[in-house]
């Protein structure tokens, strides 16, 4: 990690997680091993990075959102405070067959705060997710979706 990177005393990050320079590591935050963060990004209160998981440059990642296995996300996405990221379609608590169902959010996008994302779908380019969304399918580049299911 360079020295310009910033994380919080009591935050957790995995010594083999990927941190890009500028970025800034807050309270509570954890990463997990394989995760890449990039350049200049915020990771605020309380944010959980799996294994994995790969954000892009210049992102921000409110207070208490979650981010699982499988999910990617591009540069310059901002995600509201406790919003969610699945990534199992069916879940149970025990499944021996389980995988990963994957999820992309690509540049510019935007998550409003307590949406939830439901694995296996594509955000679009600066879409807009309105607040407390239940994300079920696809959203196009540059659309505005909001409700349940948005």
């Amino acid at each position: 990690m360079s020295e310009n990177v910033v994380i919080h005393p009591t935050a957790h990050v995995d010594p083999r997680a990927t941190i890009g320079d500028g970025s800034r590591i807050w309270i509570n935050v954890q990463i997990r091993e394989g995760a890449e963060i990039g350049k200049d990004c915020i990771l605020s209160k309380d944010v959980y990075i799996d294994h994995g998981v790969t954000i892009g440059d210049r992102c921000k990642v409110q207070n208490s959102v979650s981010v699982y296995n499988g999910v990617t996300i591009g540069d310059g996405v901002f995600v509201g405070p406790n919003a969610c990221f699945t990534n199992d379609k069916v879940p149970r608590a025990e499944n021996p067959d389980w995988v990963v169902t994957s999820t992309r959010v690509e540049s510019g996008a935007s998550i409003g705060a307590n949406a939830t994302i439901v694995c296996g779908i594509t955000i679009g380019e600066y879409a807009m997710i309105a607040a407390g969304s239940v994300v079920t399918r696809d959203v196009a580049p540059f659309t505005l979706v909001m409700g349940n299911p948005a």
